[in-house]
């Protein structure tokens, strides 16, 4: 019997990151949704994930012909086992759905605030989506979400690419801001949506502070994992040093909820409906410890693989670095104002100003001549971005490295 031949190992990087990630993105919206079989794909796609992992580490192990080589491919092999990580969070995630944990109403109703929104649309026929592909729909740049994947019947398109056509009936799970949801609905012929709420209390509880604390957790969980893939991709010990900070913020969370949450039920009759409050916490600190582990590769300054950045550089969302020209668009923007996530489909993880960062800036944040955006979206946002920030992009065809040239006409 002949022996398979290895895959190639970018590739293989490259599926894992956005597999991993697809599943932290489907498993919140199986969440927010109460949908089972979102929840059930999550956990199918985690055998997927499971058998690259297993199969990269096969590819590392034979590529090490010498110490040089075992010295570099360690670094991968780390970068694996914080991709494994994230995945087995986001099972965590999905299994308050299949072994019904229960979560409370505020919880739901508040994940609807958080910084980006995972969320289900159906297509209709003869809406505007119905027949078109996703690279002439445009979705990031119109309504500023971006479809992470499709459900055709029983089948799942994972990560399509931009000539996928839609077609009537097929299930959208898109990722970005909350403020694109109504303009997609349009567009998509479905219903008008309103998010849920729960009746206002002034009374501040410790069930509504554990709540918030853990909606703030989810946003500095992912926030972290994208901020780690940048210090991997740009060996950025700032960064690195950014993530190991929020790891360390996310610890602390984690034990005021716990005590909120054991305080909240010593006042409920029923208290089973806030298991799921401790299990969505332990897991947005594991993939927050995911994060930590990519970056000790950088603050430890151990030599890195070129694979890594390569792969990262191949993966369906790309990250860009892109300082603000002085007479640019951005130049004096708040964030609010110049609609980042709106015009271009890219999500600002973090501002490097004067030396140190800003991350998961808010829409105040005035943007300044010399500060440089971190973010991450989908590949045709990037040179959008640039024109905002006073830059065009030009691309070495033979090595893919980017370079930013100001252009002649600022505002």
């Amino acid at each position: 019997m002949d022996e398979k031949p290895p895959r190639n190992l970018r590739a293989m990087l490259s599926e894992a990151k956005d597999a991993s990630e697809l599943m932290v993105d489907l498993a919140y919206a199986a969440l927010f949704f109460g949908d089972l079989a979102v929840a059930e794909e999550v956990v199918e796609l985690d055998e997927r994930l499971d058998g690259l992992v297993h199969e990269m580490r096969e590819v590392c192990i034979l590529a090490a012909r010498s110490p040089h080589d075992a010295e570099q491919m360690s670094s991968v092999l780390h970068v694996i086992s914080a991709m494994e990580q994230i995945g087995n969070a986001a099972v965590d995630v999905a299994h308050i759905v299949t072994h019904r944990l229960g979560i409370p109403a505020d919880l739901v109703a508040d994940l609807a605030a958080a910084e980006e929104v995972s969320h289900r649309v159906r297509v209709r026929e003869n809406s505007e989506l119905a027949g078109r592909a996703l690279a002439d729909a445009e979705l990031p740049v119109e309504v500023g979400m971006r479809v992470v994947a499709i459900r055709r019947g029983k089948e799942w398109i994972i990560d399509p690419d931009g000539d996928e056509v839609m077609v009537p009936d097929d299930i959208l799970i898109l990722r970005g801001p909350a403020e694109g949801i109504s303009e997609l609905r349009t567009l998509a012929g479905a219903p008008e949506w309103r998010p849920p709420t729960v009746e206002e209390d002034p009374t501040i509880t410790d069930l509504d502070r554990a709540v918030d604390v853990l909606v703030e957790m989810k946003n500095i969980s992912e926030v972290g994992v994208g901020l780690a893939y940048s210090a991997l991709l740009f060996y950025d010990q700032s960064l690195a040093a950014e993530v190991s900070h929020l790891e360390d913020r996310l610890d602390e969370m984690r034990e005021r909820l716990e005590l909120w949450v054991l305080r909240a039920a010593a006042e409920r009759i029923d208290p089973s409906p806030l298991r799921g409050l401790l299990h969505l916490g332990s897991s947005s600190e594991e993939i927050g410890d995911a994060a930590r582990q990519m970056v000790w590769l950088v603050e430890q300054n151990e030599e890195v693989h070129p694979v890594l950045g390569l792969a990262l550089g191949d993966t369906d969302e790309v990250i860009a670095r892109v300082p603000v020209r002085s007479g640019s668009q951005l130049d004096g923007s708040t964030l609010r104002e110049a609609k980042i996530e709106l015009e271009t489909g890219l999500y600002v993880l973090a501002i490097r100003r004067a030396g140190r960062y800003v991350y998961r800036p808010r829409g105040h944040v005035r943007l300044e001549a010399d500060d440089e955006l971190i973010a991450t979206g989908p590949d045709e946002g990037r040179d959008r971005l640039a024109e905002l920030a006073g830059y065009r992009v030009l691309e070495d065809d033979d090595t893919g490295e980017i370079e930013l040239v100001p252009t002649s006409d600022t505002r």
